[in-house]
């Protein structure tokens, strides 16, 4: 299984068809991200770019995994093939049962 890095390019003007989109795009980033499909999600801070990493066998797959975003009518999509990504994951400490 590759990772893909997919860039997005946001719309300058932020309409109200958009914004009210903005909660069914969480929902389906949730849904992507617990079922394993989506890795990471970040948004830039002045809202033009938006970047995540989805796992998958080819670009056609990121294709229609991306394509679920109620978003991805007002989004431009570049997608990449990582060779590799590392990433920080939050690791608990192990309990000693003694």
């Amino acid at each position: 299984m590759s990772q893909f890095m997919v860039e997005f390019a946001l719309p300058a003007e932020i309409t109200e068809e958009f914004t009210v989109r903005i909660p069914l795009q969480r929902l389906k980033v949730n849904e992507l991200m617990e079922n394993g499909k989506l890795i990471t999600y970040a948004l830039s801070f002045d809202r033009q770019k938006l970047w995540c990493v989805v796992k998958a066998q080819t670009e056609f797959e990121v294709m229609e995994i991306v394509s679920e975003f109620p978003l991805i009518n007002f989004m431009d999509p570049t997608i990449t093939e990582l060779m590799f990504n590392n990433i920080v994951s939050l690791r608990m400490p192990l309990f000693s049962l003694n």
